[in-house]
């Protein structure tokens, strides 16, 4: 079976911060635990290049829109090592194949009368780039950047007939009760879409905004970035597949095909976004698929905000959580490893205090004490590998596990397999197998043996959250050798 999943692409005036972070280990979760199961999986990941919002900041840099995109998709390209991702492939929206990708969209929309001409009058927020009405602003500013004065915008546009599409767009939730997870987001932009759809702007003037992609046959105008950036979902995958790829681009024919659509004319597509993306992925990006005649997504995983300190991040604050930082500090696997089971699909609070009590205490003083007590016995008292075997109780930790995954439950799925862990630990304090290797070497060496077993099973349920821990752990049993420590306490 076929799997593509694809998380949201950032805007690039800024470097990686830790709600991006969080968005892309848990599809890199994802994308790796499919793989496990036997899938095909394509995984998407990639960066936002064009708006307002980043012309205006390279003006500041003094630096052209292009040296200055150019620039800082390095820094989102860099957390593929930095955080072990397995994306295959990383998309940037001023890639020549997008380029021409939105502007097909974009005909094929306004073929189906779905794109028209208006003069525009209204509030709009630069940091969203998205327009606001006085319900959603707080003291007349954006509750998601107050710090940013609303703009007040007058010019003639190009819309896209979001209105026309309510009923549809209630139908899709209404038909699949899991589209968005959790499903107090669903309830949300159920709520939106009831309470009445508005057109949306899909252009900007040239002569203001120069940076964006060309509307086709109207040299005075370009796109906005959120119709441009949505398409990236498919234009990742090859669409329109009429079209030829770029020389050196791996992505051919027919690859839309096989990694959107599924055998029921439906589609495959999952993405993972943060809760400040619910109206854009799911309305917005639904209403532009079924104007371009194209299947909606499958599935939206909806993450929370991050907050540190119990306050939103901000640079001004200095309360901005840099990924880097915890993955060079304490390592990749354990900042996925916190990513994992310590934030909820609800708002989460993440301190540098909180990080280091989860790793001494899970990670240091927990599986990584476990793996070197027992490795340790293992290598003094066993005289061969036990081997790479399954124990009698993994089947069912996998089955409990595969259903946390499959509601996109991370932390449930990590509470199992720290369970396990916790077990094991349980069955060493009581079984005291460095006493009895003294009086009853025997049984010893069957508890040794057992508790090696089990390792081999941990092994296996971390790959896809913590992939250089698992494949430590694995070295280990094969070769029977007490690793160097796995998690050093801090």
């Amino acid at each position: 079976m076929y799997r593509y999943i694809t998380t949201t692409l950032p805007y690039v005036n800024a470097k990686p911060h830790m709600g991006f972070a969080l968005e892309i280990v848990r599809a890199d979760i994802l994308a790796r635990y499919w793989r496990m199961e036997g899938h095909e999986v394509f995984f998407n990941t990639g960066t936002d290049e064009h708006g307002l919002k980043i012309f205006r900041e390279a003006e500041k840099a003094g630096k052209t829109a292009q040296e200055y995109v150019d620039e800082y998709a390095e820094t989102f390209k860099a957390l593929k090592p930095a955080l072990n991702l397995s994306y295959t492939n990383f998309i940037r929206t001023t890639d020549a194949h997008h380029l021409m990708a939105a502007q097909e969209f974009w005909k094929r929309c306004a073929e189906n009368g779905d794109i028209y001409k208006k003069l525009y009058k209204g509030k709009y927020c630069i940091g969203c780039e998205l327009e606001k009405t006085d319900s959603e602003l707080v003291d007349g500013r954006c509750p998601d950047h107050p710090k940013e004065e609303i703009a007040f915008r007058e010019e003639e546009n190009y819309f896209f007939r979001f209105s026309a599409y309510q009923d549809k767009l209630l139908d899709l939730y209404d038909t699949n009760p899991d589209f968005v997870l959790p499903h107090v987001r669903l309830n949300e932009i159920r709520s939106f879409v009831t309470r009445g759809l508005k057109d949306f702007s899909v252009s900007r003037l040239k002569e203001k905004m120069p940076w964006g992609v060309p509307v086709p046959d109207d040299d005075a105008q370009v796109m906005y970035v959120w119709f441009d950036a949505l398409v990236n979902y498919i234009s990742a995958i090859g669409w329109p597949a009429s079209a030829k790829a770029p020389a050196g681009n791996a992505r051919q024919e027919g690859e839309f095909e096989k990694w959107w659509l599924n055998e029921k004319g439906g589609s495959n597509a999952v993405q993972i976004a943060g809760k400040d993306n619910l109206r854009q992925q799911s309305a917005m990006w639904q209403a532009m698929l079924l104007s371009a005649k194209l299947p909606p997504s499958r599935q939206i995983f909806i993450n929370g905000f991050i907050t540190s300190g119990g306050q939103k991040m901000s640079k001004s604050l200095g309360n901005v959580l840099d990924p880097l930082y915890f993955a060079e500090g304490y390592g990749v696997d354990a900042l996925r490893y916190f990513l994992a089971r310590h934030v909820s699909v609800e708002d989460s609070d993440i301190t540098e205090e909180k990080f280091h009590e989860a790793y001494n205490a899970h990670l240091a003083n927990g599986l990584g004490n476990l793996v070197a007590r027992v490795m340790t016995l293992a290598e003094k008292h066993l005289r061969e590998p036990v081997g790479f075997e399954n124990s009698a109780m993994l089947e069912g930790i996998e089955n409990a596990v595969r259903l946390n995954i499959k509601g996109y439950d991370f932390v449930g799925a990590m509470n199992t397999i720290w369970g396990y862990i916790q077990m094991q630990d349980l069955y060493v304090q009581e079984h005291a197998p460095f006493k009895t290797v003294k009086t009853d070497p025997e049984k010893a060496q069957k508890d040794i043996a057992l508790l090696v077993t089990t390792l081999a099973d941990i092994s296996k349920l971390l790959r896809p959250f913590m992939p250089d821990t698992a494949e430590k752990i694995k070295h280990a049993v094969t070769t029977n050798t007490a690793p160097p420590p796995l998690f050093a306490r801090k």
